[in-house]
């Protein structure tokens, strides 16, 4: 569209100066505590790759969404439950169905259960995904099965351990010590993803085609947020209708707290409200405390002496320079390239797997920790479909993750990066359907302990997501977790 074509391009700004005046809100903090527990909602974050659990600690994942499960979740004895979707790795049309499905079972467990809920779609704190349609899919199922009925919707992609901030309406992505405008990173020329606005008000009405013009958006200002001007953000949240879209400006917690306490107060008044946002909002609203950083004595079991293992899929520069980085360690791995290019042979990408598979398993067992990595040339299709794109890489991610699913020793440990890649190996690899958030081994990087039902029960499975972390964080996990 001719706005975001035209929208001024806005310079790096230095990391330190979002940084700056944060202070906690004492009224803030105190309507956070008592609010939860006056209303009793479940929250319910359906996550749409495996990487959303990145700011919370003991809470449980879900990675099915039938009736039974979710209704089960409901009647669990929590305050938030994450659904694992995956539904990035989705064409559009597979992720539709999911979230009416998922939509119609949470409406009959609130029914069953006689529980309410807040329903967060958490994405990618990049701005990638189905977005909008999921949450509309998401609205439409909801008030057609129940009498909800949804004022608007709230987008907060601020997640600061990813280093992600919103600024006067401003998404930034953080690269060394500078924050660049979002619509400027590669994630921006994602194949199945990509858009051009960095300023949310231009981004909300490119990717609703002009549904919701940048005029019509409404901005909870940092400024706000930062004197603690709880009822102005209940005036504005009050005023939407029609599901209109609602932007939240962030760059720290203490201005996530303050606009939750506003979010709960509308809550109270009768309104009414769908999420899409990244990974810090579920922290806050769902009251989840600071942990330190988790640690091998925390996770690896000692009387396990077969060596780990780490799978790289994601293509993303980061990741690139993390495997970089990594391969500096003066801890004994195998390195092991995984050529997905030869998805484009007969037969190829399968033959492939199997050499992987031998070489991983020896080494393994011999105690040795490996590395296996997709060849860093990113594998782009001589087409214009991002669907067929997609497919395509799902066939790779398959094949890749299904290593794991077919090994017969058991690892000491499991890292993917990239989280299509995590979301498989979790979910087809070893088979989970319900897991315990164990962490974080790095800041926004979670770990996962697996159910007694999957194949490596109790296994700890770091998540690393393709576009999170330092370029040192990947090699500082695994030394923390291969033995002296």
């Amino acid at each position: 569209m001719e706005r975001q074509k035209n929208e001024k391009k806005e310079p790096p700004i230095p990391y330190e100066d979002l940084l700056k005046g944060a202070v906690p809100c004492p009224e803030a903090e105190e309507l956070l505590h008592q609010a939860p527990e006056d209303m009793r909602r479940v929250i319910v974050v359906l996550d749409d790759d495996p990487t959303g659990i990145q700011t919370v600690h003991d809470v449980c994942v879900y990675t099915r969404w039938d009736r039974k499960t979710i209704t089960d979740a409901f009647r669990e004895d929590h305050r938030m439950f994450f659904l694992l979707t995956n539904s990035r790795g989705l064409t559009a049309d597979e992720s539709r169905e999911q979230h009416r499905t998922i939509a119609r079972n949470i409406c009959a467990a609130a029914g069953e259960t006689g529980r309410d809920y807040i329903l967060i779609s958490r994405g990618d704190s990049t701005l990638r995904g189905h977005w909008p349609m999921e949450t509309e899919i998401l609205r439409e199922t909801l008030e057609k099965g129940s009498e909800k009925r949804f004022d608007g919707e709230i987008v907060i992609p601020f997640f600061p351990e990813g280093g992600r901030f919103t600024w006067k309406d401003i998404h930034y992505v953080r690269q060394g010590n500078d924050l660049i405008p979002a619509g400027q990173t590669e994630f921006a020329k994602d194949k199945s993803f990509g858009y051009h606005s960095s300023n949310l008000r231009n981004w909300v009405e490119e990717k609703t085609e002009g549904q919701f013009p940048a005029e019509s958006v409404c901005s909870i200002f940092r400024e706000e947020l930062r004197r603690g001007d709880v009822k102005s953000v209940v005036d504005k949240l009050s005023s939407v209708s029609g599901f209109g879209k609602i932007i939240v400006n962030c760059t720290a917690y203490e201005d996530l707290q303050v606009f939750a306490a506003a979010f709960w107060q509308a809550l109270k008044q009768g309104h009414e409200y769908l999420f899409r946002s990244a990974a810090a909002l579920p922290k806050v609203l769902g009251g989840v405390s600071d942990q330190p950083l988790l640690t091998r004595e925390a996770l690896i079991d000692p009387g396990n002496n077969s060596g780990g293992i780490i799978l790289i899929g994601s293509h993303v520069n980061k990741t690139t320079r993390q495997l970089e980085e990594l391969k500096k360690t003066e801890k004994k791995i195998t390195y092991i390239t995984f050529d997905q290019h030869r998805v484009l042979e007969e037969g190829g990408l399968e033959k492939e797997a199997d050499r992987v598979l031998a070489l991983a398993e020896k080494e393994i067992r011999a105690g040795r920790t490996v590395t296996v990595f997709t060849r860093r040339e990113r594998l782009d299709l001589n087409t214009e479909d991002p669907a067929r794109q997609l497919q395509v890489s799902v066939r790779i991610s398959d094949a890749l993750t299904g290593i794991i699913g077919r090994m017969q020793v058991r690892p000491s440990f499991i890292v993917a990066k990239g989280g299509i890649t995590s979301s498989d190996v979790g979910t087809k690899a070893l088979r989970v359907t319900k897991a315990l958030v164990k962490g974080q081994i790095r800041p926004g990087i979670p770990v996962w302990q697996t159910g007694p039902e999957s194949k490596f029960p109790g296994l700890p499975y770091v998540i690393f997501p393709g576009n999170v972390g330092n370029d040192d964080d990947l090699r500082r996990i695994v030394e923390e977790l291969i033995k002296d």
